[in-house]
């Protein structure tokens, strides 16, 4: 198509953002903080190397992500412990907070639920920022690594990527199926992965994520949790994910309990409260 003879002037409008978060409730950060100080651990569960694991948290607990070998990203998926209906909404989540996420932001939920499922309380990554390329860390932009994906691709198959790895972790914990486990597994939280969109074709990226033993990422649980982590079989995603040829490393999940009466009045979110009428 022939430019037209305002596309710089069409091109200079400025952006507006869709959702202003300024009204968004305010996490008590001091407050979950201080009870993480005197918490104790209670569990720990290990993601293995391409495979996941699952775990729950009761809500008021922390839970923490660590690299604890090398260097390696992983995708989680949360649910509410009672109802699986209720997940992570990454494409809100996003809207809401921004391509990826760190200290003081939330994990979201489903609708008709629209409530803070976890909140980030700590990120030692959060030193990283927004790079050169457009990348950073702790996306809410890219889907999981999947077996139908790798199929279209490339005509093979392959089970041990991100979508295969929360389905059989999801099934093995609630004891559902494989075929009724699998669509409950969603869009992910892909922890301390580094990404973003390249300029000049707009597509999704990867790069060597920075993270180094020692890293982690720390949640607050909002409402009672059943959550699902996944060691990509991209390692540290700097060349491929789907494969057996990138050098992996299990990932830790920590559970913590905070001392009796150390978050004083503290409940567990509401459900949204528009009334479903939808206009009717």
């Amino acid at each position: 198509m022939t430019e037209p003879a305002d596309a710089a002037a069409r091109r200079a409008i400025a952006p507006v953002i869709c959702y202003p978060n300024e009204t968004l409730p305010t996490p008590p950060l001091g407050l979950y903080r201080a009870a993480r100080a005197t918490a104790t651990k209670i569990d720990e569960v290990l993601a293995p190397p391409r495979e996941a694991a699952a775990f729950r948290v009761p809500a008021g607990h922390f839970f923490r992500i660590s690299s604890i070998e090398g260097p390696q990203v992983g995708d989680l998926n949360l649910w509410n412990a009672h109802d699986l209906t209720e997940r992570f909404f990454s494409g809100k989540t996003r809207a809401l907070h921004g391509t990826h996420l760190t200290t003081g932001q939330r994990m979201w939920s489903s609708f008709p639920n629209l409530r803070p499922m976890a909140t980030i309380i700590d990120d030692t990554l959060s030193w990283y920022g927004i790079d050169a390329f457009g990348g950073s860390v702790h996306d809410v932009i890219g889907t999981r690594c999947d077996p139908y994906t790798h199929a279209l691709l490339s005509g093979g198959q392959y089970h041990h990527c991100c979508h295969s790895n929360l389905t059989r972790a999801l099934a093995d914990a609630t004891g559902l199926s494989l075929t009724q486990a699998e669509p409950h597994v969603h869009d992910v939280l892909n922890v301390f992965m580094c990404t973003g969109f390249t300029r000049d074709t707009g597509q999704y990226f990867m790069k060597a994520s920075p993270v180094r033993p020692g890293d982690y990422l720390e949640f607050f649980a909002e409402i009672d949790l059943l959550g699902a982590l996944s060691a990509c079989p991209g390692g540290d995603c700097s060349s491929e994910h789907s494969s057996d040829a990138a050098a992996c490393h299990p990932l830790l999940i920590e559970v913590f309990a905070p001392q009796p009466g150390a978050l004083g009045d503290w409940a567990s979110p509401p459900v949204s409260g528009y009334d479903r009428s939808h206009g009717r």
